[in-house]
């Protein structure tokens, strides 16, 4: 079927998708601005991202319950109802307390939308579409994302109409999925994740997420501080911002196509170096002849260490997964991710209170060499999977836009989501058998009962004496 044919029955949803994306690229990038605008510090600031990335994953928690509940729907309507409330809100009350609830609704919100959306779209794909629709939803991502922190230079960061603008592409999310006639898909899966598992099936993966969430949590949340710090125009920042998203996209393909031919580990440890010394360059932009062009180069290079880093962590953890695993393996590393874009923010804010602007740059490149040390030592641990014996690399969305919903989506769960089916069924047969047995042991016990009272036996109850008289 050709491509425009598969997308027609998801244009709904990957609208709504635009528009949320949209609206989540610009609040990302102008709460951080307005809060420097506003001369509140570094923690401040970090602390937003901080509270956005614990409520996000408290969200892929507590959602899959939430739309069980309430549906597909009402959840998703109400929680973009919840984002604009937010973003609106942010704009109203000006005060760093404030905006760290804020930015905790949004994350929360966000996470339930990103899944709800997800869970739909995998309702409608089939395996033969699975891989196509799901570039076409990474494309949709991306696109969006890096669109929405465009709109910022449109307007003014220091009043409130940005904030109007983003409320009104959340309110414009609401209305595709709304008005669709598509069904409602099955309730979400729950998300467990078991931490042992992860590593005991690769150390290296569950702590290359942890890094990978730190250098992104760090760059994300406070790269358009830093732009704002140095003197970089509305214009100037976004444009950081999405040279680096612009990075992550170039770089992924050619280092996963890299490391399908060799040790990922030594890809990783190469990526992990490569984004320190884009790191150290940044440091030490100032004294470099070009100025602040310089910045964009080391923004492309350090997006392109910084994203990727993600993939090939889970790359290298589902060479050693069995193919039913990869969903549960995949969503408990994004977990783990999550846990590292907790520390990213504060971690960098604490280096740019002590060191500057350029503290951004120290924080991201000292857990790109400790993703990159790690990475070579685990060389030493475990020999390498086969070349034979491993998938080959498969791009993924920005990380910070996915949750355990978005990898039922990926060509690779097809195993994952038959075995699934297979242990529904396996399930609801054994409950059936398990009742026609129990059903078949009360007639059993309630013909044995009637075979030891049959109902002409003669009384054995005394008579009265005073009967008759």
């Amino acid at each position: 079927m050709p491509l425009p044919l598969q997308i027609l029955p998801i244009a709904a949803l990957l609208a709504s998708t635009f528009f949320l994306m949209a609206g989540a690229g610009l609040m990302g990038i102008l709460m951080p601005v307005r809060g420097s605008i506003e001369g509140w510090s570094s923690y401040q600031i970090g602390a937003f991202g901080t509270s956005y990335a614990v409520a996000f994953t408290i969200g892929c928690f507590v959602m899959p319950m939430l739309v069980r509940s309430a549906g597909h729907v009402r959840t998703f309507s109400s929680l973009a109802a919840l984002l604009a409330i937010a973003v609106l809100l942010s704009g109203v009350l000006v005060d760093p307390l404030a905006w760290i609830v804020f930015r905790a609704m949004a994350g929360f919100a966000l996470a339930g939308t990103y899944m709800v959306v997800e869970s739909w779209l995998n309702e409608r794909v089939t395996n033969e579409s699975r891989g196509r629709i799901f570039s076409v939803y990474m494309v949709v991502t991306m696109a969006a994302m890096m669109g929405g922190q465009y709109v910022m230079p449109l307007s003014q960061p220091e009043l409130t109409i940005p904030f109007m603008l983003c409320a009104i592409l959340f309110a414009l999310a609401v209305i595709p999925t709304a008005l669709s006639r598509a069904a409602s898909p099955k309730p979400l899966t729950s998300v467990k994740i078991d931490v042992g598992l992860i590593f005991r099936n690769s150390p290296v993966a569950a702590i290359g997420v942890v890094l990978a969430g730190v250098m992104s949590g760090g760059w994300n949340n406070m790269a358009p501080v830093f732009g704002q710090k140095i003197g970089l125009s509305t214009t100037e920042i976004a444009t950081l911002v999405v040279v680096a998203m612009g990075g992550g996209i170039v770089f992924q393909v050619p280092l996963g196509r890299i490391s399908d031919r060799m040790d990922r580990r030594y890809v990783m440890t190469a990526a992990g170096l490569i984004g320190f010394v884009a790191a150290v360059l940044g440091v030490y932009v100032d004294d470099m002849p070009w100025g602040s062009t310089v910045y964009f180069v080391v923004a492309f290079i350090l997006g392109g260490i910084v994203y990727p880093s993600y993939s090939l962590a889970v790359a290298h953890a589902n060479d050693y997964a069995a193919d039913e695993d990869f969903v549960k393996i995949s969503s408990g590393l994004l977990i783990l991710y999550g846990v590292g874009t907790m520390v990213g923010p504060i971690y960098a804010a604490f280096l740019m209170e002590t060191f500057g602007p350029e503290g951004m740059f120290q924080a991201v490149g000292t857990a790109a060499v400790a993703y990159a040390a790690y990475s070579y030592y685990r060389t030493y641990r475990r020999e390498a999977r086969p070349v034979d014996e491993r998938a080959d690399f498969q791009t993924v969305p920005l990380a910070r836009t996915q949750t355990p919903t978005s990898f039922t989506l990926d060509p690779r769960a097809e195993a994952a989501i038959a075995a699934e089916e297979e242990e529904t069924i396996a399930t609801a047969e054994a409950a059936a058998a398990e009742e026609t047995a129990r059903v078949a042991e009360e007639d059993e016990a309630r013909r044995l009962d009637e075979e030891a009272s049959p109902a002409d036996a003669p009384s054995t109850l005394p008579q009265d004496k005073g009967a008759g008289i």
